[in-house]
């Protein structure tokens, strides 16, 4: 079965809990030899690669570079089953522009003792996941609720 198949298959929440699983075990490997930054910038270094090649198998299934309108697309992906509770803040041809005022990967990973690591496991990826996805989709975001703020402001503009 190929990450393809497999994320058809599984919902994001269920593909991050055990990519999750499995990190943490190599963040905890790398910590005990090396230190904490050491195995920060492992784990964070490890998901970006992921998060880009992801973007460029959901590009290519596209027809690749869908731009904004096939990354609007995509969204229930993530949304799944309430997995994220997302306000639409502004929508067009060049932006993308919404708040999580929910996010159950973060819950999941505090659940899971993983708080320390959830940003590098999740949080980092969105913006990682355009480059393989559409490079010309850039995202800006502020806060997110993994670290600690209300909610998530997801900014996505283009310049298609």
């Amino acid at each position: 079965m190929t990450d393809d198949t497999t994320a058809e298959l599984a919902p994001m929440l269920e593909r991050r809990r055990i990519e999750a699983e499995i990190l943490s075990h190599v963040y905890e490997t790398v910590k005990a030899a090396h230190g904490v930054e050491a195995a920060r910038k492992i784990v964070a270094e490890s998901v970006r690669r992921s998060a880009i090649a992801q973007g460029k198998a959901m590009a290519d299934a596209q027809g690749g570079a869908p731009g904004l309108k096939g990354f609007e697309d995509i969204q229930p992906l993530w949304t799944h089953g309430g997995t994220l509770e997302v306000a639409v803040r502004e929508k067009g041809e060049k932006v993308f522009a919404f708040d999580v005022t929910r996010c159950r990967y973060a819950e999941m990973y505090k659940t899971m003792g993983l708080a320390e690591i959830g940003p590098l496991l999740s949080c980092q990826r969105d913006g990682s996941f355009c480059e393989g996805y559409d490079p010309r989709i850039k995202l800006t975001r502020t806060q997110t609720i993994m670290q600690g703020a209300s909610h998530c402001d997801f900014r996505y503009e283009s310049d298609e």
